[in-house]
């Protein structure tokens, strides 16, 4: 009997805090706010309250999955949160959500690759269920709260970054769930956009805080055509890894930076814009809880069926890219 893995459950975590293109036009002014409607897709974004953080955005979202999924924490032989806002440096967040959940019989670590760890996690949790008998449930969650590390007098944060968490519950399964996946690296753009300060290369300390480094930060912009360049094959390369082609597709979901890539994407391979879902609209830009919120949302609207193929494709800061391709169960 072949050993597979598979998405028994999807949830999701969006923090009560809307603020509006219309709000934030107030003080970026609505040429900026229209431009970020057309551009990246945005019309709301979600903040997480002074009081929540990376753990309680994971946990909420990880209780929605395993709902979902039927599975009770003591269940779970492994937890992983990808994050790149963690709770601390150190220790992980992942041991933080496993205590929160009582999944006391679980294993846990952290994935930082940006924008990419969710979906680089997911291709980790399910070849550790493919590989070991000992995992037969993993609990993968993304969860972003960048927005406390925004700096509100930069007009180029504030009004794209937002809050939220998505996790999955991975299972063993006896048909093929999980198809393929493939990770890229592109190491030359590790110092255009993130958070500089309070690692070892600049410990946080009143001279490197004054730098403003400490804060969420563009520091280069990246080609505009950077995304496009490396989805478009990098997709076409993981669904050749499970004999597919992009015609085979039923879902894509991409990371949800800019609407236009997006449509881009979808015109280069032929397909129409019902082929993916976006949710950028109403909840902002969620980093590594994007494709896991935007997926929960599309199984929650009915969107994906038992036996579509699904593609997850992410990039994020550094610049790390996965990609995954299920077959939903």
């Amino acid at each position: 009997m072949p050993r597979c893995a598979k998405i028994a459950g999807t949830g999701r975590y969006v923090p009560e805090r809307v603020a509006t293109n219309d709000e934030l036009a107030e003080r970026w002014g609505k040429e900026a706010m229209d431009r970020t409607a057309e551009v990246i897709g945005q019309r709301e974004r979600h903040y997480a309250a002074a009081s929540e953080s990376a753990a309680d955005l994971a946990t909420y979202a990880a209780q929605d999955a395993l709902r979902s999924a039927g599975i009770a924490a003591t269940d779970l032989d492994l937890v992983i949160v990808a994050t790149d806002t963690p709770e601390y440096v150190s220790p992980a967040t992942a041991s933080v959500v496993q205590h929160r959940l009582g999944a006391s019989n679980a294993g846990t670590f952290d994935v930082n690759c940006a924008c990419a760890a969710f979906v680089t996690a997911v291709d980790m949790g399910a070849k550790y269920i493919l590989s070991d008998k000992a995992y037969r449930n993993v609990l993968v969650i993304g969860t972003y709260a960048m927005t406390k590390y925004v700096d509100w007098d930069d007009p180029r944060t504030p009004t794209i970054l937002a809050d939220g968490a998505g996790a999955v519950v991975l299972t063993i399964s006896n048909s093929p769930g999980f198809l393929g996946g493939k990770l890229i690296t592109d190491g030359q753009y590790h110092d255009y956009m993130g958070i500089y300060v309070g690692g070892s290369k600049t410990p946080a300390n009143e001279e490197s805080i004054k730098t403003g480094l400490h804060k969420v930060r563009f520091l280069k912009p990246y080609p505009p055509e950077t995304n496009f360049a490396h989805w478009v094959p990098l997709i076409r390369e993981t669904l050749a890894k499970a004999g597919l082609t992009t015609d085979d597709v039923n879902m894509y979901l991409f990371t949800q930076i800019r609407l236009v890539t997006i449509k881009e994407v979808m015109a280069e391979y032929g397909l129409p814009m019902d082929r993916t879902h976006c949710v950028m609209n109403k909840w902002g830009y969620t980093g590594s809880a994007r494709i896991p919120m935007a997926l929960d949302d599309a199984v929650k609207l009915g969107r994906i069926k038992p036996g579509d193929v699904v593609v997850l494709c992410a990039s994020g800061g550094g610049y790390a890219m996965a990609c995954t391709v299920f077959r939903w169960a």
